[in-house]
């Protein structure tokens, strides 16, 4: 598996002429810096091993002026080669460097103690113990350190036979998918056009890729790959890679932006984040505090958000919001690192919990301690406290993939594992970004809030059957996806728990609740009805005899069509259901040996006049019982 060794250490510590001797490879290729002889922009080169294996190598600028460059480098890399010069040991860079590496990850490294033709054996044994003192409370407490001189070529040997034997035994964890390359120099080459270079931290490219450079989203297609100045047809995790992009200019793109697949990155403009302030920082992190914000390749100004605290002391861990005035592209687990705004030294790092945060109040545990959980959690806890804190907007599989640590197969399993064992539902199966899942806890509160919606409908309107899906949606369901929506009331349905009679949801329990002045209405009309038959008084009449208006009546009416007790004909015509339902019989009747009705026919059949056979005969027009073709009629046979 491809390894990449970056370099860290004081401005003129002799890291690239260490690199050249190396490898015969000179990283410095501005003009500026052969001139003034200082790294001012990130070095690459390479480094052949035994067995045909290639060690890739970012040099990084020492300066504290382009630190932030060193940064950039330092995201990409697996382990150090921390380069202190005998002469003068360990000076403010060293330690700012060493401090980067720290919050970036970076466990693993050995130490470069160059310039040794320029000091004495009692000097340097001396340095040697203060090299090693000092590195003892550090990552690099155990590593190896080599005496080296890149001019005599004294220790060289051994430096390298260290570095192989580091590579041969190195097992860096990278994903392999979600391919990822956080660009770090954007040029033009004749002949092929813009270029970008970056190492490929996870994933893999291969020519004829649609890629996306995010944030900014522009797209293009891979024309060619280059590793190490040699072409290649795919570029895995870990190499250092060149990528041609055709139908772009270098204006298009910048150093900071993200190469990846279509559809992979969502850019956010709100990132949680278990944030340590360094022990060496001079002082505390304030709530709201503006800051240098470094992620990959990337440097942006931002603010810290602290919602526990008002502030960060020196060695302290909080979780953190940290809001940004343009979107960032990140994954969960990544490294980053903070610089204070003024004057420049890095103060604080961590690692991200969320590239997809949310509003979060300040001081309120039942938002915090999902953020808490987070932090800590296994690799297989991830996606259930995810689920959590997106709630009922659920998240796709492809927002999963960068809210967790698993690959997609691991992702894949884990999801099915959850859902069998009901922590979490599949709610939408086809949505645009894969599969939608939601927390199971979630879908239990929405369900027991929809139940309780109905129940409050029933209590409101205590005459009416139930709620219309329609309603329901309109009114609970605002806000949630069609597809979640759809999801609850189908599993209470099923359940049970709610009852459903086409477009009406009741609750089973539910039976049309009447005052005992308006059961004693229902049964007065009811039986107006009934006695009146095909013939009923008109609506006017019944609404006088009883001395009441069609408002306070037509709660009643409602629950006697509802309950299929009456039929409404026409605006102020009501008939008893029964009646209708033996006229449509006669009707089907007389179809049964004739293809056509006039309204004669009718008038007979129903022993109507025609006061009554029209709206009848209208009314099973609407209905769809009859057809009307002239002045005739036809039956609708179902």
């Amino acid at each position: 598996m491809p390894v990449i060794m970056g370099t860290a250490g004081h401005i003129d510590h002799g890291k690239t002429t260490l690199i050249k001797a190396l490898t015969g490879i000179d990283c410095d290729r501005l003009v500026e810096e052969k001139k003034r002889g200082i790294t001012i922009e990130l070095g690459f080169a390479f480094m052949d091993l035994p067995g045909d294996r290639r060690l890739g190598i970012i040099d990084v600028p020492g300066h504290e002026r382009f630190v932030k460059n060193m940064v950039a480098g330092a995201a990409g890399i697996d382990f150090v080669t921390l380069v202190i010069a005998a002469d003068e040991g360990i000076m403010p860079q060293t330690r700012e460097h060493l401090e980067i590496c720290t919050l970036l990850g970076i466990k693993t490294g050995l130490v470069a103690l160059t310039k040794i033709d320029m000091v004495d054996e009692e000097w340097l044994e001396m340095v040697k113990e203060d090299v090693a003192g000092y590195l003892s409370t550090t990552f690099l407490a155990d590593a190896p350190i080599f005496p080296v001189s890149a001019h005599t070529g004294q220790g060289l040997d051994a430096l390298k036979s260290a570095l192989s034997e580091l590579v041969d035994t190195y097992q860096p964890r990278r994903r392999s998918d979600l391919a990822r390359l956080p660009i770090d120099r954007v040029f033009t080459l004749k002949g092929y056009g813009t270029v970008v270079t970056g190492t490929l931290i996870a994933g893999s490219f291969k020519v004829g890729d649609d890629v996306v450079a995010y944030p900014k989203g522009t797209t293009s297609k891979i024309r060619n790959l280059q590793s190490h100045g040699q072409p290649v047809q795919v570029s895995p995790a870990g190499r250092r890679t060149a990528v041609n992009l055709p139908g772009l200019e270098v204006d298009d793109l910048e150093r900071g932006e993200v190469l990846a697949l279509p559809g992979t990155l969502f850019p956010s403009l709100v990132w949680d984040v278990e944030l340590t302030c360094l022990a060496s920082c001079p002082r505390s992190i304030k709530h709201r505090t503006e800051i240098h914000f470094h992620h990959g390749t990337r440097e942006t100004l931002a603010r810290i958000f602290l919602l526990d605290r008002e502030k960060l002391e020196p060695g302290e861990t909080a979780i953190c919001q940290v809001r940004f005035a343009e979107p960032m592209a990140g994954v969960f687990g990544d490294r980053c690192v903070v610089r204070a705004y003024s004057p420049l030294r890095t103060v604080a790092g961590g690692r991200i919990v969320s590239p997809l945060g949310r509003k979060v109040k300040r001081f309120a545990e039942p938002g915090l301690e999902p953020l808490r959980r987070l932090a800590g959690a296994a690799r297989d806890e991830v996606i259930p406290v995810q689920l959590e804190l997106a709630g009922a907007e659920g998240l796709s599989f492809a927002r999963l993939m960068v809210l967790s640590d698993l690959e997609s197969r691991e992702l894949d399993k884990a999801l099915k594992r959850l859902c069998d064992t009901g922590g979490a539902a599949l709610v939408d199966r086809e949505g645009k970004e894969g599969r939608t899942f939601v927390a199971a806890s979630v879908v239990n509160r929405l369900m027991d809030e929809l139940l309780a919606a109905v129940a409050a409908f029933h209590k409101r309107e205590p005459l009416k059957q139930g709620v219309t899906r329609g309603e329901m949606a309109s009114g609970f369901g605002r806000g949630l996806s069609p597809k979640l929506f759809h999801f609850l009331l189908e599993r209470l349905l099923k359940t049970g728990k709610l009852a459903a009679e086409q477009e009406m949801l009741r609750l089973p329990e539910h039976k049309v609740s009447m005052a005992s002045d308006q059961a004693k209405l229902r049964d007065t009309l009811l039986g107006i009805y009934d006695t009146g038959g095909l013939t009923p008084p008109n609506l006017k009449d019944v609404l006088e005899s009883l001395n009441l208006t069609f408002k306070e009546a037509q709660p009643v009416y409602k629950v006697l069509m509802d309950q299929g007790l009456v039929v409404r004909i026409k605006e102020d015509m009501f008939c008893s259901a029964a009646a209708f339902k033996e006229l449509v019989a006669k009707v089907a009747a007389y179809f049964e040996t004739a293809r056509e009705m006039d309204p004669s026919n009718f008038k007979d059949i129903a022993g109507l006049s025609r006061k009554f056979a029209i709206p009848y005969l209208e009314y099973m027009d609407k209905e769809k019982i009859t057809v009307r073709v002239g002045d005739k009629r036809q039956f609708r046979r179902k």
